[in-house]
């Protein structure tokens, strides 16, 4: 049945590698389950125990649903960035109530869901030239790699230099240095699940590790002393979005639908990109197959999840950690949705995995999905400048749509200074207009 449903051989893999897979993308992106909870409920009031239930059987649904639509094995949860939009721009920023903000994550969704259907957003991705595609994996990854090197402690803030290398005496820092390590070693030898078995590892390892204020272990028990716990109530968050509100404050919501649009179309662009470049699944023109379902079940994510009582729920960049484990298919985002579906009763077990065991799993992923660029011929600076730009913007703004809109403004400005304007697609005049026009009115 699983071989008929995802095409398991021609694929060439096996239901045990999609499983590890699935659990090695779900392992990458467990924190959500706590950071997004967090973000939500700290900035806006809304009951933090039932964003759990809704960050989780949210991402579960649109999982499952992305990976029976399309047979690819991408993972969707709340998105970062957006999370924080919503709470910093549209709650605590506009002071708008929490219910209304999740009225205009549904409405940006059916505007997703109708540029879909017109295959206006179909076009905004193969409008983008080759060298981009490209960068924007490399970018992705580089954006990864150093959200890992970050959460581990390797790289740290700093007043005079925005960064700095952090302090390699603590415990944690050296852990995740080893993870790095073991990680690399593993990869090497071709051992399946080596993402998976590193951070088993090193979450096993925290145990006799200390953490940094020196009382107690790295990786620690549930403060309950219980692995397995009910899932909390849905109810103070299940279809509680103000759908009037909008239509009684148009002049204030249609500019925060437009923008919070936006940021959800060419955040998802640039994440698809990168993983079906990661993947090997775009065709000679860069174009990803299927493209019209993975749009279909990516614009239906916001929907469902404003419903649900979250914020816009998107594809997730930690699917990459999936793929670079061996997944191919549907069946490593079926893995990933159960694994959320599990993660309602063993919220306790998921919590005891330190910051220490993720950080090598998204510093191998990020670099093995910047290989890409090797490809490229970047001797012509005309072609070389926008891709470092993408690059470099990705992770310094913290931000893939900015780092594409960056790199995509940079790479029009220059054929139409070297006298290849006619290369410029009416689409790509419109993409650049608009980032332009958004920077100017911030």
């Amino acid at each position: 049945m699983l071989e008929r449903l995802f095409n398991l051989r021609s694929n060439g893999t096996t239901v045990r590698r999609e499983l590890v897979a699935g659990v090695t993308t779900f392992a990458a992106m467990a924190y959500i389950l706590a950071v997004n909870p967090a973000i939500l409920s700290d900035g806006t009031g809304m009951d933090r125990n039932a964003l759990i239930t809704a960050t989780a059987l949210a991402s579960a649904l649109i999982t499952a649903l992305m990976a029976l639509l399309t047979n690819y094995p991408f993972a969707v949860a709340p998105g970062m960035g957006l999370n924080g939009f919503f709470t910093f721009t549209l709650v605590r920023g506009a002071g708008i109530p929490w219910p209304a903000a999740l009225g205009i994550v549904c409405y940006s969704g059916i505007l997703f869901l109708l540029l879909t259907v017109t295959g206006l957003r179909a076009s905004l991705i193969r409008s983008l030239p080759h060298e981009l595609k490209v960068a924007i994996s490399a970018g992705i990854g580089l954006f990864v790699a150093f959200i890992g090197l970050q959460n581990g402690g390797i790289v740290v803030h700093n007043d005079a230099t925005l960064v700095t290398l952090g302090n390699l005496r603590q415990p944690a820092a050296l852990a995740v240095i080893v993870g790095i390590i073991l990680a690399g070693i593993l990869c090497h030898r071709r051992i399946p699940g080596a993402l998976f078995l590193t951070l088993f590892a090193i979450t096993v390892a925290g145990f006799w590790i200390p953490n940094a204020s020196g009382f107690g272990s790295l990786t620690r028990l549930p403060d309950s002393g219980r692995w397995i716990s009910w899932p909390p109530s849905l109810s103070p968050l299940f279809l509680k979005l103000d759908l009037n509100w909008f239509w009684n404050h148009w002049r204030q919501a249609v500019p925060l639908v437009l923008t919070l649009l936006f940021l959800d179309v060419f955040d998802n662009l640039g994440t698809l990109i990168g993983l079906g470049q990661r993947a090997g699944y775009l065709d000679q023109e860069g174009n990803l197959p299927r493209l019209g379902r993975v749009l279909t079940a990516d614009a239906g994510a916001a929907i469902v999840g404003s419903a649900f009582g979250t914020s816009t729920v998107t594809t997730y960049i930690e699917s990459a950690a999936g793929i670079e484990s061996g997944g191919r298919t549907g069946l490593t985002g079926i893995s990933v949705a159960g694994c959320f579906i599990l993660s309602l009763f063993l919220g306790p077990l998921i919590g005891i995995i330190p910051a220490a065991a993720t950080a090598p799993v998204l510093v191998v992923v990020g670099i093995s999905m910047m290989q890409g660029i090797r490809t490229l011929d970047l001797e012509d600076l005309s072609k070389a400048i926008p891709v470092g730009v993408t690059v470099l913007a990705m992770p310094l703004t913290f931000s893939i749509a900015e780092g594409l809109a960056l790199g995509f403004v940079v790479h029009v400005g220059i054929l139409l200074g070297t006298g290849r304007g006619r290369q410029i697609r009416p689409l790509s005049w419109i993409l650049t207009l608009l980032f332009v026009t958004q920077w100017m009115t911030r």
